[in-house]
């Protein structure tokens, strides 16, 4: 099965509208269609993120915990060393792709492409929400 890591801004997209391949995509983690992978910080970060939703978006704190919690009980789970650092522009763009790495992902998938360039040295591709609802052939 095809193992991704999530960026955050999918995340961010998918709680701020339905309408959108981010809220796709999430709607299918833990139907099997892909595997989503997992680290402590990154987690820490979904609910940061998701969290300062708060008031833009119809969520409460309960519904932050549930997503969170869901998320942890689907995804991989697995931990990150940091051995590369710096690698790509922004710190927070490193540990996802340490992530990807240590956890054998075929890709990331963000908003923000170009963030991960240099990616493609460790294998992982960088797909944006829509192509890997393509890829998995949830939409053409």
């Amino acid at each position: 099965m095809l193992r991704v890591v999530l960026d955050t801004n999918v995340l961010v997209a998918a709680v701020r509208s339905r309408r959108g391949a981010s809220f796709a995509l999430l709607s299918r983690v833990g139907t099997q269609a892909f595997e989503i992978a997992l680290s402590v910080p990154l987690v820490l970060e979904y609910e940061e993120a998701l969290l300062r939703q708060l008031g833009k978006t119809d969520l409460g704190k309960s519904d932050v915990e549930a997503i969170i919690d869901y998320l942890c009980s689907v995804g991989t789970h697995h931990e990150i060393f940091y051995l590369w650092r710096p690698l790509l522009p922004d710190p927070e763009d490193d540990m996802l792709l340490e992530l990807a790495v240590a956890a054998r992902c075929e890709a990331i998938v963000t908003f923000n492409k170009r963030d991960f360039d240099g990616s493609d040295r460790f294998g992982i591709r960088v797909l944006a929400p829509a192509e890997l609802l393509r890829e998995i052939g949830a939409i053409r």
